[in-house]
């Protein structure tokens, strides 16, 4: 369903997983999208409301393509999905997760330069290379 923010046009898919593609995750779909996957997964626990919400989710969207086929990326809308996002007691959005065999491995908070999200998706991989 197309979020309408300021000018911008966010449109997030649900069901089918296209290379590259954000897909969006919900309570319901978390334990199979997040928990279950092999690779490293990349959360951004936003909501429409949020300012720097929407300036982070162009960079979200560019890094799920560039990291395709090596870090799963998801967006979880925290005013609709409130049961995970208290689990992993997010207080402040956005905040990015990154899971790995279903454990929380890095937590940033804040809109961050596209540089800086690199820098910790590259770390991530680099040491949990090897690991499913």
């Amino acid at each position: 369903m197309p979020t309408r923010f300021g000018e911008a046009l966010i449109t997030l898919k649900e069901g089918v997983d296209v290379a590259g593609d954000t897909l969006k995750v919900e309570d319901s779909t978390w334990d199979a999208e997040v928990m279950k996957a092999p690779e490293l997964v990349m959360v951004d626990f936003w909501a429409v409301w949020c300012g720097p919400c929407q300036m982070v989710a162009p960079i979200i969207d560019e890094l799920a393509k560039e990291y395709a086929g090596k870090v799963k990326v998801r967006k979880l809308n925290t005013d609709e999905n409130p049961e995970v996002a208290g689990r992993y007691q997010v207080m402040s959005i956005p905040t990015i997760l990154f899971f790995k065999n279903g454990q929380p491995v890095e937590k940033l908070v804040g809109a961050r330069p596209k540089r800086q999200f690199k820098e910790v998706i590259d770390s991530l991989l680099a040491q949990h290379a090897g690991t499913a």
